[in-house]
């Protein structure tokens, strides 16, 4: 069998952090950050390129302050100072103009990743928003796939742990954050931070713009038909607890049935344990073989015209096995269930399409797919949406209240009660646009060679048992080492700067099916390589040599 290493992993992809201009940059300068700002595929479109740096008036540079943390937000923060006037300049060659830019002293949305036009929910378009000309000759295409060059936009990889460069396969955990998600966060704090939907100032409208903007990134990112079918959620746990407790407990009743698999994470049983027992319904659960794949003809005999919802996962955070999720959502639709698919573990790796897929509701965790911490989605169907009651009261989800009655918003305001996490919505927009400018084909083809390339080279390792085998897996690696306890291959692990999970991963019934209470879990992302795998390897190599020398 040929084994194919994924392209550019051989080259060893370092480069030193480029300083800090220091003080107010000149006008050559801002016009490059411009242009290569245009010219990146961070921008929200890609633009045609200028045919000459643009001079840009003294005035510009004035108002400009000392960059402080990057230089594309500084030229952003410049550009977006541009009035009408000053695009129109002789002196001043076209650039490819993105729509709101341009707004008389003013931060446009636009000028950041994960924000197309304004419209502020209380002002009205200026004189210079509307004439803007539109973006000429934009295109969709996908940046070029080379791992060292993706390295360099997660600055946490330049880390140290122990003196060892860190090599970060803890990815089903929790995943590194690329620079656009860092600087938009930064921006958020910077220029835009304030409550939204409630108030007529201006950072309120800016505030609402991003956070409504990066609603949209989440719609283009699953392939939902509406914003509306995109309610944001603290992560994928809170996004099952709500279904739960506002779907579940109207439409579940005594006698019906709730279908899980073996494969789930805890937050994937207990919020329907807890249901199951209010409601004096029954939990169901579908086997798995002895690779870890879910067995179809299980799952067909346990689905009854009693079973209310099918709740599985796409992927598993203990084995890594990607479940045939189109087949189980057809299944449960067959006997009139409605079926929640937990993609925490899929975003990150696999294109989704939720229209394409027909599942009733999605979850992820915004942490896992390179955003922000306490930032996730709940997707629903529109119709499913407007069916179901609110779970929490408060802000937001009112229409309006007296002492006698509450009328809600319609969704997905109704399901967002109180102050959300505003910014870290935002940084999710932007992890999401990060990703797509790379392509999530791109990303799974490059992890499915890694997966490949790392296998059969821990198989080699004496006595390491891989646990979860399927023909059809993610980029997770769980395995067992006989005679080394779990945690301290972890621990050994962490002295060389490798950074695994050693534990029963929130899958404790998934574990005890194969007859273990901890594994170790490498977990991988696209900005791993061979390189990072063959460390590892060596290092489980030492370890079990050392063992095996204490033991004698």
């Amino acid at each position: 069998m040929t084994t194919t290493t994924p392209t550019g992993s051989n080259a060893t992809g370092d480069s030193p952090d480029a300083p800090a201009p220091p003080g107010l940059p000149d006008a050559a300068t801002l016009a490059r950050w411009a242009n290569e700002f245009f010219a990146s595929p961070l921008a929200p479109v890609r633009a045609a390129e200028p045919t000459a740096a643009p001079v840009v008036p003294a005035r510009l540079l004035e108002s400009v302050p000392p960059p402080t943390f990057a230089p594309l937000a500084v030229a952003a923060d410049a550009l977006a100072r541009l009035s009408a006037a000053d695009l129109s300049h002789p002196a001043v060659p076209a650039v490819p103009a993105t729509p709101g830019v341009g707004v008389p002293g003013a931060f446009s949305p636009a000028a950041l990743p994960g924000h197309p036009a304004p419209s502020y929910y209380f002002l009205e378009s200026s004189p210079a928003v509307a004439s803007a000309p539109p973006s000429a000759t934009a295109t969709a295409g996908h940046r070029p796939f080379e791992v060292n060059a993706i390295r360099r936009d997660f600055p946490i990889l330049q880390e140290k742990v122990h003196g060892r460069p860190l090599i970060w396969f803890d990815n089903a955990a929790t995943t590194q954050k690329p620079a656009a998600v860092i600087e938009r966060l930064d921006y958020f704090y910077r220029h835009e931070n304030s409550n939204i939907h409630r108030a007529a100032h201006e950072l309120a409208a800016r505030a609402t713009d991003a956070y409504e903007s990066a609603r949209r990134e989440v719609q283009r990112f699953l392939g939902a038909s509406s914003p509306d079918e995109i309610v944001f959620v603290r992560g994928a746990t809170e996004a099952i607890n709500l279904v739960a407790q506002s779907w579940g407990r109207q439409n579940v009743h005594e006698g019906d049935e709730v279908l899980i698999s073996h494969l789930e994470h805890h937050a994937n049983i207990v919020p329907w344990q807890q249901l199951v027992k209010e409601r004096g319904a029954t939990l169901k659960v579908v086997p798995v073989d002895s690779t870890g794949q879910l067995d179809l003809t299980d799952l067909r005999r346990l689905l009854t015209d009693r079973t209310k919802l099918v709740s599985i996962t796409h992927v598993s955070n203990a084995l890594g096995t990607v479940t045939p999720v189109e087949e189980i959502v057809a299944l449960g639709h067959r006997v009139g269930a409605r079926v929640l698919i937990d993609g925490a573990q899929s975003v990150s790796h696999i294109p989704v399409d939720v229209q394409a897929l027909d599942a009733d509701f999605y979850v992820f965790s915004g942490h896992k797919v390179f955003g922000p911490t306490g930032a996730g989605v709940l997707y629903g169907k529109a119709d499913v949406l407007e069916d179901m009651p609110p779970w929490q009261g408060g802000g937001n989800m009112i229409e309006d209240v007296t002492f006698e009655r509450t009328l809600y918003q319609p969704p997905p305001a109704r399901f967002e009660a109180g102050t959300g996490n505003i910014a870290d919505a935002v940084g999710l927009g932007a992890a999401l646009q990060y990703l797509q400018t790379i392509g999530m084909p791109n990303i799974e083809r490059y992890e499915t060679e890694l997966l490949a390339y790392a296998t059969p080279r821990l198989k080699a390792v004496p006595g390491l048992t891989v646990v979860g085998t399927a023909a059809h897996k993610a980029s997770v690696l769980s395995f067992v080492i006989e005679g080394i306890d779990p945690v301290a291959i972890g621990s050994a692990l962490n002295q060389e700067g490798i950074a695994v999970r050693a534990g029963h991963h929130c899958a404790q019934p998934i574990l005890r099916r194969f007859g273990y209470e901890a594994t170790v879990r490498a977990s991988l992302a696209f900005y791993n390589t061979c390189q990072e795998v063959d460390a590892l390897v060596r290092s489980l190599h030492r370890l079990v040599g050392a063992a095996g020398t204490r033991a004698r």
